[in-house]
C-alpha cells in the first residue's frame, strides 16, 4: 500500500477518533435538566418612563442654535414616553424572585411571565447595587421553584448551563464552561464586592438575572455581565456565584438593607519590583497604602506597607480579593488576618466595621507612612509656608530628574514620608534623616518609597542605579 495512503487513513482514523472522545465529554443531560429547571425561570419586562426633549426638526440644539431657531423650540418642554426593558430570573423561593438591579432600575412597573403563560405584577421588593442583585415578590400559586446549589464548589472547567431571554426570545438554552472563579470587574460601580464567575456560555442582552446552572440542575451564578466591544456576545460571561446572592437576598427579605464588613484601608498590588524591595519571595497579597481613621484596619494594628496574604481563612492573591472577602463577612465580626510585615508573617485580629454609603469620605488615619541614587532634589518642609503648614513630617520632592530611577515613580510636591530597605524601615522627616538613609542604599537594590501626594498615600518601588 501507498505510504502516504496509509498515513491519510491514520490521520483520518485519529480524526474521527477523536470526534468520539469529544462527544464522549459532553454533558448528556442537558435536555432532561433544561425540562426540569426552565419552569422557575422567568422572563421580566420593565416598563418605565422616559423623558425626550422637543427640538425643531430633529435637530440638534447646537444647529438650532447656528440656524437662528428661536429659543422657544429649543427650550421646548420635555415630554414623557413609555419605554421597556427585558431581562430574567428566577423563582428561588416562595413567591420570591431574583434578578439583577440593573433590569429593574428605574422600573414605574415590572412584568414576570412563566414559561406556562402566566403573567404578575411583580413588586420589588429591594436593591442591592454593590452587588447588581433585586428580589422581586409575586402574588401566584403553586410556583415552580429552583434548586440552589454551592458555587463555592464549583471548578473551572465545569459545564454550565444558561436558561433566559436574550433580545426577547424567552426561555433560550446555551451552555459552555467555567473559565475562572473570582474576577473582579467594575462596570458604574457595579460589582466592587463580587467575586464573579467568568464562564464562556453564550450570553447577550436580555440574559442578565437569569440562572446559571449546574449539571445537577441546581442553580450556582446569575448571569450579570458580559465583555463585548459590539454589544453582543464575543466569549465572555460573568455571572454573580449563588452562594452572595442568596446572602443578599436573605438580607434584603429579612431587614430590607444589606450590611458588608469594612476594614476601612486603601490597598494596592504587589509586583515583582515592590515584593522584592519588601523582602517578599514572590509577588501576592493586597498591599497597605493608607487606613481610615478609627476604622478597624487602623484599631486592629495595620500599618502602610503592610501586606495581607489571608483574611478569615481565605487567601488573599490580588489586591481585589480583599473587599470580595471582607464585605462577604458581617459587620461587627471578629476576624484573624495574615499579615507581611518586616519580612515575617504576622496574624492581627480586627473586629468588622460597617460598609458606609458612598457619599462618606475616606477620612486618613494619622498614622506614619510609606540623592543622587534616586534622582531626586529633595528640599526641607517650610511650616511657614501656608499651603506647606499641613503637610505631613517628612522631605519634599523640589525635582524629578528625567531618565533617572524615580522618573514616572515619584512626583514634584510629593512628601516623601519613609524608606524601606533590606527588611528595614528608616523614616524621613528632614534632610539629615534623608541623606542618611541615601548613604546606606546600594546600586542594583530595589526601595520602596513611602509617601504622600494629594493628601493620598503611595508605596513605589524604586531600582537604584
Amino acid at each position: 500500500m501507498n505510504k502516504y495512503l496509509t498515513i491519510s487513513y491514520a490521520f483520518i482514523f485519529a480524526f474521527i477518533l477523536s470526534l468520539d472522545i469529544q462527544a464522549a465529554n459532553l454533558p448528556s443531560n442537558i435536555a432532561s435538566l433544561v425540562e426540569d429547571s426552565a419552569p422557575a425561570v422567568v422572563n421580566i419586562t420593565s416598563r418605565k418612563e422616559v423623558s425626550t426633549q422637543n427640538s425643531f426638526r430633529g435637530m440638534p440644539p447646537e444647529l438650532e442654535r447656528f440656524f437662528g431657531i428661536p429659543r422657544g423650540y429649543e427650550e421646548a418642554p420635555q415630554q414623557k414616553r413609555k419605554a421597556e426593558g427585558y431581562g430574567s430570573g428566577f423563582i428561588f423561593k416562595e413567591n420570591y424572585i431574583l434578578t439583577n438591579f440593573h433590569v429593574v432600575d428605574g422600573a414605574s412597573e415590572v412584568i414576570v411571565s412563566l414559561v406556562d403563560r402566566r403573567e404578575y405584577v411583580a413588586e420589588v421588593i429591594g436593591i442591592d447595587a454593590l452587588s447588581d442583585l433585586a428580589v422581586l415578590k409575586i402574588d401566584g400559586k403553586k410556583l415552580p421553584k429552583v434548586k440552589v446549589g454551592d458555587s463555592e464548589s464549583l471548578r473551572v472547567g465545569d459545564w454550565v448551563v444558561a436558561i433566559g431571554s436574550p433580545y426577547s426570545f424567552d426561555f433560550s438554552v446555551t451552555a459552555g464552561i467555567v473559565s475562572a472563579k473570582g474576577r473582579s470587574i467594575q462596570n458604574n460601580n457595579i460589582g466592587n464586592y463580587v467575586p464573579f464567575l467568568q464562564t464562556d456560555v453564550a450570553i447577550n442582552p436580555g440574559n442578565s438575572g437569569g440562572p446559571l446552572f449546574d449539571l445537577q440542575g441546581e442553580v450556582v451564578g446569575i448571569n450579570s455581565q458580559i465583555y463585548s466591544r459590539s454589544g453582543g456576545y464575543q466569549g465572555l460571561a460573568f455571572a454573580i456565584p449563588i452562594n452572595v446572592a442568596i446572602d443578599v437576598a436573605e438580607q434584603i427579605i429579612d431587614s430590607g438593607v444589606v450590611a458588608r464588613g469594612y476594614l476601612g484601608v486603601r490597598v494596592g498590588e504587589v509586583d515583582n519590583d515592590l515584593a522584592e524591595a519588601l523582602g517578599m519571595d514572590k509577588p501576592y497579597g493586597a498591599l497597605i497604602n493608607d487606613l481610615e481613621e478609627g476604622e478597624s484596619g487602623d484599631n486592629g494594628g495595620l500599618i502602610p506597607g503592610d501586606v495581607i496574604l489571608d483574611f478569615d481563612g481565605k487567601e488573599i492573591k490580588f489586591s481585589a480579593d480583599l473587599p470580595h472577602v471582607v464585605g462577604q463577612i458581617k459587620p461587627n465580626t471578629e476576624s484573624i488576618a495574615t499579615i507581611f510585615r518586616d519580612g515575617e508573617e504576622i496574624q492581627l485580629t480586627f473586629t468588622l466595621g460597617e460598609l458606609p454609603s458612598s457619599d462618606k469620605p475616606f477620612v486618613p488615619a494619622k498614622s506614619n507612612n510609606n540623592s543622587d541614587m534616586l534622582g531626586l532634589q529633595i528640599e526641607e518642609i517650610d511650616r511657614d509656608n501656608p499651603q506647606m503648614a499641613n503637610l505631613e513630617d517628612g522631605v519634599i520632592v523640589a525635582k524629578v530628574v528625567s531618565g533617572s530611577p524615580a522618573s514616572g515613580k515619584i512626583q514634584r510636591g510629593d512628601v516623601i514620608t519613609h524608606i524601606r530597605y533590606r527588611n528595614m524601615k528608616y523614616k524621613i522627616d528632614s534632610l539629615e534623616s534623608f541623606s542618611d538613609t541615601v548613604e546606606k542604599l546600594e546600586s542594583g537594590s530595589i526601595v520602596a518609597v513611602f509617601g504622600k501626594r494629594n493628601n493620598a498615600r503611595f508605596i513605589v518601588p524604586i531600582r537604584l542605579n
